[in-house]
C-alpha cells in the first residue's frame, strides 16, 4: 500500500506539511500516521529519501530551538507586564499596568547545566582509584562461606 507513497510526500506541498507538522511538535510517529504510514515506513524513508529527512530536521530545529529558549528564559527568570482595564459602557475607564517577575528556576538551571556541560554537572562522576585494594571483605566473605549472597 505505501509503495511509492513516498512520492507524493517529495512534492514541495508534501514535503511543507511534513516540516510543519515536525516544527508543531509532533512525534515521528504521529508524522507516519498523518501520512498514512507506520512509523518503520517514515524511518526508512528518512534514509533512502533525504529531502523527506531534510523537511523533519527543519521542522524540529524551530521547534527544539523555541523550547531551549523558553527553557533559558525560565532558567534566569524574567519579568513581563500584567495590563488590567476596567471598562464601563464599552469604553476603557481605568488601566492598571503590573511588572511581575518569575524568579529564576533551579529545576531549569540544573537541566540546562547538565546538558549543556555534562563534565562539569553530571551526577554520575568517574572516579579513577589509586593505591592498593583491600582483601579484607573477600577474607570476610569466606569465612561467612558467603551464605546470604545470589549471583
Amino acid at each position: 500500500m505505501a509503495k511509492g507513497k513516498y512520492q507524493e510526500w517529495k512534492t514541495p506541498e508534501g514535503l511543507l506539511k511534513i516540516e510543519g507538522w515536525a516544527r508543531d511538535g509532533l512525534t515521528d510517529e504521529r508524522i507516519a500516521e498523518n501520512i498514512g504510514i507506520n512509523r518503520d515506513t517514515l524511518y526508512r524513508w528518512k534514509k533512502e529519501h533525504s529531502d523527506i529527512s531534510d523537511a523533519l530536521k527543519r521542522g524540529k530545529e524551530v521547534i527544539d530551538r523555541q523550547v531551549e529558549n523558553a527553557l533559558l528564559k525560565r532558567a534566569l527568570g524574567y519579568q513581563y507586564e500584567e495590563v488590567k482595564e476596567k471598562t464601563e459602557g464599552g469604553l476603557v475607564t481605568e488601566r492598571t499596568v503590573t511588572v511581575k517577575e518569575v524568579v529564576p528556576d533551579v529545576t531549569a538551571q540544573i537541566f540546562w547545566l547538565k546538558n549543556r556541560k555534562p563534565e562539569e554537572w553530571r551526577d554520575k562522576r568517574q572516579i579513577e582509584h589509586s593505591g592498593e585494594v583491600s582483601e579484607k571483605l573477600a577474607d570476610v566473605m569466606d569465612q561467612l562461606g558467603g551464605e546470604g549472597l545470589e549471583e
